[in-house]
């Protein structure tokens, strides 16, 4: 393959959003070429546009649009405010610490959510449990609280395992009306978001667009 080619496939691979609209015939090729020419550095600028007019469209992989929209349509949507999310440091002996107040949120039927990260342990709480679980940890424990969240809560049925895209269809639906997802998750039949409070208007805007 000659160099510019591989180059071109390249950023078309590194490049989602162009990905998606090879597949769906909404590229203009031309604006394309001029594009991956400016940002690589390639003057030959008609090699490039056949190369991009050569692309293997339909080798691209990807979710089924129309299949992540009938699941949606099956879906329903949750909404909690006045949450919070709690960074604490990676150790053992931070979970310790975390036990018995977990299990006391949990079974008061309070939220509390356990995400495991590289560096670290984010959990989701209400704001009002967040003294409860950060009077448990030393101060060094602590890496940030952040309160006043919109939890967001989509419940699809059981067959979403099966139906790929959704998070990434609703992650790219937010962010492109300039919505920050502060967390987000995707486990079992629920896709969850945390979004700032001035966010969730706009962010159920969207969703009812895509749920009907």
């Amino acid at each position: 393959m000659a160099p510019v080619a591989r180059e071109v496939r390249e950023y078309i691979a590194a490049h989602p959003s162009v990905s998606d609209g090879l597949k769906m015939g909404i590229v203009n090729y031309s604006a394309l070429a001029r594009k991956i020419s400016k940002e690589l550095g390639i003057r030959q600028r008609e090699a490039v546009l056949a190369a991009c007019r050569r692309y293997p469209v339909e080798k691209l992989r990807g979710y089924s649009e129309d299949a992540v929209r009938r699941m949606l349509q099956k879906s329903r949507v949750q909404t909690r405010t006045k949450v919070a999310t709690i960074t604490v440091v990676e150790g053992v002996d931070v979970l310790q610490r975390l036990g018995d107040v977990v299990e006391e949120l949990l079974d008061e039927n309070r939220v509390c959510r356990l995400i495991q990260v590289s560096q670290g342990t984010v959990i989701i709480v209400d704001d009002d449990s967040v003294s409860r679980v950060t009077k448990k940890l030393r101060s060094e424990h602590l890496i940030g609280v952040t309160r006043g969240l919109v939890e967001i809560d989509v419940t699809s049925p059981e067959t979403i395992e099966k139906t790929p895209g959704l998070l990434a269809f609703l992650s790219g639906a937010l962010a492109s009306r300039g919505i920050n997802i502060i967390e987000e998750m995707s486990a079992y039949t629920d896709t969850i978001f945390l979004l700032e409070r001035k966010d969730m208007t706009r962010a159920m805007e969207v969703l009812a667009q895509n749920l009907q």
